[in-house]
């Protein structure tokens, strides 16, 4: 077997499950963990939690700027529902809720946040790329 080829908990080489298709099936329950892992608000969410360990809602919002109160409220429920992100809520006045990552959560966000950093190191090249398209009248 190929060293460099990842295996899952099970022993099984990533390559191998994409081959058998489970997460290109429609109906595979992969594809809305992957849907909350990967959507904007997701992927920032979890690389702030990440460095910061902890975060109020507030704190959250400041900081992954541009998400509404609405969104991040889904993403938080999101991560939550798929074992990413334990809410602590305080019983005082006013109501403190805290959130973290679970250490399924840490493992996830490490993931991302190794995408993100793919994504700002390639940065030029991909707006070079978007321009040379977009100058060559394709569209997506």
């Amino acid at each position: 077997m190929n060293s460099n080829i990842e295996m899952t908990a099970d022993a099984v080489p990533l390559s191998e499950l994409v081959r058998r298709g489970e997460l290109l099936s429609a109906d595979c329950p992969s594809r809305e963990v992957l849907k909350h892992v990967t959507s904007r608000w997701g992927v920032l969410v979890l690389m702030v939690l990440l460095d910061e360990q902890m975060c109020r809602f507030s704190d959250l919002r400041r900081k992954v700027d541009g998400v509404s109160e609405k969104m991040l409220a889904q993403t938080l429920q999101w991560l939550a529902a798929d074992g990413f992100v334990v809410r602590t809520s305080y019983d005082v006045v006013p109501p403190h809720v805290d959130y973290r990552l679970t250490p399924l959560g840490e493992e996830v966000a490490r993931q991302v946040s190794s995408l993100a950093d793919w994504i700002e190191i390639n940065l030029a090249r991909i707006m070079g790329a978007r321009a040379s398209s977009q100058g060559a009248g394709e569209s997506i």
